[in-house]
């Protein structure tokens, strides 16, 4: 780090002697900022690397608040919501994000596409990608696949697909060592080593996903020449028809100048003197023709007809697409495209499932920013009743007989089955608070 940032050394060592740098995004997919601070009351100041980001001027933490579980917030190390930006998914984009988990920069990528294009989020670890699955039903994610598969598979199964592909490599994560001592303890010269060459596999992967003219972001959150510049210029040299693009933005710095030929100054750089702990970020063009698969649409088995009953009865749109797969009901916008041997988590909206020819709604309809003013059948509650509903309690309210949506700031917290004059808690169990 002494001969990596020669001058500004000093001021590094003492950044680590501060408190981490913690920030949140708004999901304005499912809130806009004014409302957002209008009902809630959080300490914070705009981040200068991206829209509705912010960086928390207190150390409270609001992974509990009724902002977080309606969806409305995404807690963020600041520098973390640069890559996107720079990646700038616009309107019926197809975007892959290769190393999705957690979902913080999936689910910035979704409030870009603004509703249109497909959002394909993978993920490698069986673990993370169910903890991307929830915060994918938490932020009302609906234009959006979750794989679980390998780099490879997937990009292959993609091959010429992709105008946008996200690559947030797994690193030596030197970025994260004041917020997760693990990444400290594991740290050694060896281990950066070999981050860069499983980065550079990856990347190889994801060059093969991209269409003509796609754009390919890679970023880490760590601060070694071996895994960014050093992995660019390899992977160019590798890949003469990916062109390296300016990064023109007002945060950061400038990427180190390591080749005379291949000019990664036009990377862009972020320490913790930047107000953020740490990113890098390289931004390249595919200029070659590639060869694109086309992905086939999966014929659904006959949806039953409990579905159109439940879809009918809450007033939903049948202007969608629906797909079934065992007894499991999925929705959404777009067809439902054949992923080949790719472990599909999650294929647009799950709505529901089919026991013994009854359908019971799932808790991703009422949070699903699809359905959010569809569905008719719903109960305004005040925040005392949905701190009550949150811990796993009834509503005593009277309502006709079915299911019920429980609404507050104009989403959906859950979802309940009323009797008339009793509302039954839906509200998943790992979801509850105490």
């Amino acid at each position: 780090m002494n001969k990596l940032l020669e001058q500004e050394y000093d001021s590094y060592i003492q950044t680590l002697s501060q408190p981490v740098y913690r920030g949140f995004r708004v999901n304005t997919k499912k809130v806009n900022s004014e409302d957002f601070f209008k009902w809630f009351n959080i300490p914070c100041h705009a981040s200068p690397f991206a829209k509705n980001a912010y960086i928390l001027d207190s150390e409270d933490t609001y992974g509990n608040s009724l902002a977080h579980a309606l969806g409305f917030m995404y807690m963020q190390e600041p520098s973390a919501a640069s890559a996107v930006e720079v990646l700038n998914p616009e309107e019926n984009d197809w975007v892959l994000d290769l190393c999705a988990a957690p979902g913080g920069k999936s689910s910035q990528i979704v409030e870009r596409l603004n509703s249109s294009g497909l959002l394909i989020s993978n993920e490698i670890e069986a673990k993370r990608a169910q903890i991307l699955v929830s915060n994918f039903e938490r932020l009302g994610i609906s234009n959006a696949i979750i794989t679980n598969s390998t780099p490879d598979k997937i990009c292959k199964t993609l091959e010429g697909c992709m105008d946008k592909v996200l690559v947030d490599a797994p690193c030596s994560g030197e970025g994260m060592f004041k917020k997760e001592s693990q990444a400290l303890v594991d740290w050694s010269p060896q281990h950066v080593k070999s981050c860069a060459i499983r980065q550079r596999q990856i990347l190889d992967f994801a060059y093969l996903a991209l269409k003509e003219n796609g754009i390919l972001v890679y970023s880490t959150c760590t601060y070694s020449s071996e895994e960014n510049e050093e992995t660019i210029i390899e992977f160019i040299k590798k890949h003469p028809d990916m062109e390296l693009m300016k990064i023109d933005v007002p945060w950061g710095r400038m990427g180190l100048g390591l080749d005379s030929q291949i000019d990664t100054t036009s990377c862009r750089r972020i320490f913790p003197m930047d107000d953020g702990e740490g990113h890098f970020i390289a931004k390249l063009r595919k200029k070659g023709p590639t060869v694109s698969k086309r992905l086939q649409v999966m014929t659904s088995k006959k949806i039953p007809d409990a579905v159109y009953q439940f879809i009918n009865h809450e007033g939903i749109d049948t202007n969608i697409n629906l797909y079934m797969n065992n007894n499991r009901i999925y929705a959404g916008k777009h067809p439902f495209y054949d992923l080949k041997d790719n472990y599909v988590l999650r294929n647009q909206v799950l709505i529901g499932e089919v026991n013994n020819e009854r359908f019971e709604p799932h808790h991703h309809l009422y949070t699903s920013t699809l359905f959010t003013s569809a569905i008719k059948n719903e109960i305004i509650c005040t925040e005392e009743e949905v701190e009550s509903f949150r811990k796993g309690n009834t509503i005593c309210k009277e309502y006709q007989k079915g299911y019920v949506g429980i609404k507050i700031h104009d989403n959906f917290i859950g979802f309940g089955k009323s009797d008339g004059s009793i509302i039954k808690n839906k509200l998943p169990k790992g979801l509850r608070i105490r």
